[in-house]
């Protein structure tokens, strides 16, 4: 009896633009994967389409969301496509995705960058493009920190509004309810009700009302990487009833 042999996916992409630039039709690229599957050994599980398709991610070409789920479902062994940007033109996309695909032990092939994860030489490649992913990553996440840092020290780092601020052009300013807070914090230093109770009395969790009574944002400040630096914005609250609070706040 004649073992089966392994099972291929195809995978097949061309945008508009394409066709139009350099006349790559989806039949050109089916024709030429089929054969080189049968040149390698391998049968065809399915044929995946995605016609008129952009490049920029993988979560809107339907036919390569398909794929990637039968692939995880191990419905077959191997995925050939005609070239890289066939299948992603982001590389941390396209080498993440591969990691997934090592991942589920099924082996991908681009047949014109020579590109497979089947052979020695092959997997080398592979792992040089994904050293190249993590550098630009990296660098990318420097770059984001150099930013957000600079930001920081000049005291705009603000993402989200606390209690009693708005942000307007990327900056806090004192909101109609700011009020709010300077009641918070004294119902709490000059009374006893509890912080269940205070919470309840403001519609907030026990946590959320203790992240309020600890927020430096509140005295004009911004935080970033546990620095603490001056703010362009207006405080809500001194620092004497601030430190008063963190008094009692760590009694309780």
């Amino acid at each position: 009896m004649t073992p089966s042999k392994p099972l291929s996916a195809i995978y097949i992409r061309v945008s508009t633009e394409d066709q139009a630039k350099h006349g790559i039709s989806l039949q050109a690229q089916e024709e030429t994967l089929k054969n080189y599957c049968n040149a390698l050994g391998y049968d065809i599980f399915r044929i995946y389409r995605d016609e008129g398709k952009s490049a920029k991610d993988i979560k809107h070409r339907p036919q390569m969301v398909q794929m990637l789920s039968d692939a995880e479902s191990k419905k077959f062994q191997a995925i050939f496509i005609y070239k890289l940007d066939r299948f992603s033109r982001s590389l941390m996309d396209l080498v993440s995705t591969i990691e997934k695909l090592k991942e589920w032990g099924i082996d991908f092939v681009s047949m014109q960058d020579k590109i497979e994860t089947t052979s020695a030489s092959g997997k080398l490649m592979f792992h040089i493009i994904s050293a190249f992913a993590e550098f630009e990553r990296n660098v990318t996440s420097e770059r984001t920190r150099f930013t957000m840092k600079a930001k920081f020290q000049n005291g705009g780092l603000i993402t989200k509004a606390p209690l009693g601020y708005k942000i307007i052009n990327k900056e806090l300013f004192p909101a109609e309810n700011s009020y709010i807070v300077q009641e918070i914090f004294q119902a709490f230093l000059n009374t006893e009700i509890s912080l269940t109770q205070l919470s309840k009395k403001y519609n907030l969790s026990v946590n959320g009302l203790k992240k309020i009574l600890a927020n430096k944002t509140y005295l004009g400040k911004v935080k970033f990487a546990g620095q603490v630096a001056d703010g362009k914005h207006n405080p809500l609250i001194s620092w004497d009833l601030f430190n008063k609070v963190q008094e009692k706040l760590n009694t309780k």
